[in-house]
């Protein structure tokens, strides 16, 4: 059991017991927050930050050995907008099963170790890429917002450079129920979305590393490139 969060079985039978017809790509989202200094499990911080532990733990090569795909990584820029986030990672998995089957490898629990280590809290949750509605998937954006909310309407209409779209469940966390992520590209001097009246909110407001979410949305979403407006 991850001291990080807590585990939602249900969710997790629900993605190892997918059916082949039924499974598909699902993008994995963490929220996540660090230790300021990593905590091992022999007392040490293995001279690394949180921040440095969980560098440490990126497991590129298992991912590439199953076939997902980092999808997005970027790094708090605004505190004061921000929920008390450090960074945003995204792994898109080619189905809800390797997801699973990943967690059970030699290779890949020996790369956990380190971010345990190095994280304080997160929120790990699916969305189906084929789910998202999409305003706009147009180039790459150096700051992006990502709010992920409860509430108990329809589904929201995204604005203009916006993708919006239902969590199917949330595999880590701290016991709360989400029910929409909507990930927002801002242009330069671009205002941030308006925070309107939801049950819950958690917004992060990153700068961009890596971001490969546009092509993936685009293939997902019937009708979609990254550079056509919907």
């Amino acid at each position: 059991m991850p001291r990080y969060g807590t585990i939602d079985f249900e969710y997790a039978g629900r993605l190892a017991t997918c059916p082949p017809d039924g499974d598909g790509p699902v993008l994995m989202v963490n929220f996540m927050n660090y230790r300021d200094r990593a905590s091992y499990d022999d007392g040490s911080d293995g001279g690394r930050t949180g921040r440095e532990a969980d560098d440490e733990y990126a497991p590129i090569d298992v991912l590439t050995e199953i076939g997902a795909t980092v999808a997005y990584v970027g790094d708090v820029i605004d505190d004061s907008a921000s929920t008390g986030w450090h960074r945003i990672g995204i792994v898109q998995y080619p189905s809800r099963r390797s997801f699973i089957e990943m967690q059970s490898r030699p290779d890949f629990q020996d790369k956990h170790t380190h971010k345990e280590a190095g994280m304080d809290h997160t929120i790990v949750f699916g969305v189906a890429p084929r789910t998202l509605s999409v305003s706009a998937v147009e180039g790459r954006s150096a700051r992006m917002v990502f709010d992920l909310v409860r509430h108990d309407r329809g589904p929201t209409a995204p604005t203009s450079r916006q993708a919006v779209g239902p969590v199917e469940g949330t595999i880590l966390g701290d016991g709360r129920a989400w029910t929409e992520l909507r990930i927002s590209w801002l242009g330069e001097g671009d205002d941030l979305p308006a925070a309107d009246e939801v049950t819950d909110r958690e917004r992060v407001v990153v700068h961009t590393t890596i971001d490969r979410l546009p092509t993936l949305i685009a293939a997902a979403v019937p009708g979609q490139s990254p550079t056509t407006e919907a």
